[in-house]
């Protein structure tokens, strides 16, 4: 014990003591379960790639964007204000489904879903939050026709693609295969939020001054990933994205089911509950369960995995179908002032604003598939033939002074023959065209 010194053991003691150290840290990090992950891309082929619950829990703040413009939509062509209202809706619409594109899109390709991931995602989900308080206020000015308003809905929209942007450099720094693509999202993303920052801040537009801006901003936006891909395509999974794009097609088919029941409640406060309440409901489920019908019978993944390249027509023509989906049950709010008479249009108008979007839905439905499977099936044309018809009967009887509940009835069987169509035979020739597609894809 006389040899015994603390100098002897010092060193001994420290290098335990780092080895200690370092073992502690790498059993926390084992134990967090959400630690950060390179971003090298998924597997485009992987099988059984369902949405994420965290993608399901962002599509929720789209449930309040999609309301809050449905509402404000359905109030002004009440009023008879068709212009503003048009104007209004459709710039809220491209913002909040293109932010919802971009996001899915990059999911599907780098869904790491780490903390930091998760945590960019809460940034965009605020900001679709913010997004969505500051539409009233832009949907004022734009009817007013004064100077735009739009501080809060580009404040929103600007947290949304900062935090994408960000996303995009940790691309860039893991995924050195693709650095140059993930280099140009983020790019033109800043460039595009840049000029609504000065459109919206530093320069007091009128309404139409605006929109005539904008359109430089739109440009880049929408040529922001058509760019970028060119240099180097982005791991996305055809059937994951196909299913994204249904889950945001059943978050707008729920407006469908409110202005349902916005239009019979109206319905009986003005008559009381009555044959016509339950038609009235009969409708208004019938055309969203319809469109509904019609937009998942098309195997729209199974397409995109044969033909890759013609995602990007698909992609972006979802935002009018969207827009269509949603407006059909802001039309159908509209029906329920009018019951109410607290509307200032004709029935003519009122069946028109429900009409007018079914059918768009019902065309952009066509041209999408047509373009993605190369050409429409021979029976469509005849679907949609009949289409037409039925909703030109539903216009007629509207004319002639017929109540707006039998309209509806007769609106319904638009889209109702596209359903039948396809359960007789077009669903056959889909699988055909399926098939080819498989060959030669």
């Amino acid at each position: 014990m006389g040899g015994f010194r603390r100098k002897d053991i010092a060193p001994a003691f420290c290098l335990s003591f780092r080895e200690t150290t370092h073992c502690f840290i790498g059993y926390c990090g084992r134990m967090i379960l959400h630690r950060t992950q390179r971003m090298s891309g998924r597997e485009p082929h992987e099988h059984h790639r369902p949405a994420t619950p965290l993608e399901l829990l962002f599509d929720l703040t789209f449930v309040v964007a999609f309301s809050i413009a449905g509402n404000e939509f359905a109030h002004l062509v009440a009023e008879g204000h068709f212009g503003s209202a048009i104007a209004a809706f459709g710039l809220a619409m491209f913002s909040v489904c293109w932010a919802w594109i971009n996001f899915s899109w990059f999911g599907s390709a780098y869904d790491t879903d780490d903390w930091l991931y998760r945590v960019l995602t809460l940034v965009q989900m605020v900001g679709v939050v913010v997004f969505s308080l500051g539409i009233p206020d832009m949907f004022k000015s734009v009817d007013s026709g004064g100077v735009f308003e739009g501080k809060v809905i580009v404040a929103g929209y600007i947290i949304m693609r900062l935090a994408l942007v960000a996303q995009w450099l940790r691309v860039a720094a893991h995924d050195t295969q693709r650095r140059s693509t993930a280099l140009s999202y983020a790019t033109t993303l800043l460039i595009a939020q840049a000029v609504w920052v000065i459109l919206t801040f530093f320069l007091s537009l009128s309404v139409p001054a605006f929109y005539a801006a904008a359109l430089i901003a739109f440009a880049i936006e929408l040529l922001g990933p058509y760019l970028a891909e060119r240099k180097g395509g982005t791991p996305w999974h055809p059937h994951h994205i196909a299913e994204r794009y249904g889950l945001l097609a059943i978050i707008a088919l729920g407006e469908g089911v409110v202005g349902t029941v916005a239009s019979v409640s109206a319905f009986i406060k003005a008559s009381g509950w009555s044959l016509d309440a339950l038609l009235l409901a009969a409708a208004g489920i019938g055309l969203t369960f319809s469109m509904w019908w019609i937009y998942f019978a098309l195997p729209f993944g199974a397409f995109l995995h044969h033909h890759r390249d013609r995602s990007f027509f698909w992609g972006y023509g979802h935002m009018v179908l969207f827009a269509a989906i949603a407006a059909t049950g802001a039309g159908l709010h509209v029906a329920g002032y009018y019951i109410e008479h607290k509307s200032h249009i004709s029935n003519v108008a009122t069946l028109m604003s429900v009409a007018i979007p079914v059918m768009l839905f019902i065309a952009s439905v066509f041209v999408i598939y047509g373009r993605l499977a190369g050409r429409l099936e021979p029976s469509h044309k005849w679907q949609l033939l009949a289409a037409c018809a039925f909703a030109a009967v539903a216009v007629a009887l509207s004319m002639a002074g017929v109540s707006p509940v039998y309209c509806l009835l007769v609106l319904v069987l638009a889209p109702v023959a596209i359903v039948v169509g396809y359960e007789w035979s077009g669903h056959q020739h889909i699988a055909a065209r399926l098939e080819e597609s498989s060959r030669h894809g």
